[in-house]
């Protein structure tokens, strides 16, 4: 699966990093929920580590679609809230 984190680049994902990836998504939408910030950057900062961590990075001239995309590092909560949808930022 290829994901764009924004303002950094694309990665491939393999499936089955998913599940582990998909946990890390429900602790942040916990944290967005009980509007905990804190917790909120932390677990955001965790996702996005361990996508970097699972995926293989992608040139800069691919022009490969983004199956999902996630928010940078340094976004506000507000901002990933309105980003997610029915099954987060990472669908089951």
């Amino acid at each position: 699966m290829i994901v764009r984190i924004m303002g950094e680049g694309q990665l491939d994902v393999a499936a089955e990093d998913l599940s582990a990836l998909n946990t890390l998504d429900g602790e942040l939408e916990s944290a967005i929920e009980a509007d905990d910030e804190p917790r909120f950057r932390v677990a955001l900062h965790s996702l996005l580590d361990n996508v970097r961590k699972a995926g293989r990075p992608l040139s800069a001239e691919s022009l490969e679609p983004s199956e999902l995309i996630l928010p940078p590092a340094d976004s506000a909560m507000d901002e990933v809230r309105a980003m997610l949808g029915d099954t987060g930022l990472i669908p089951d």
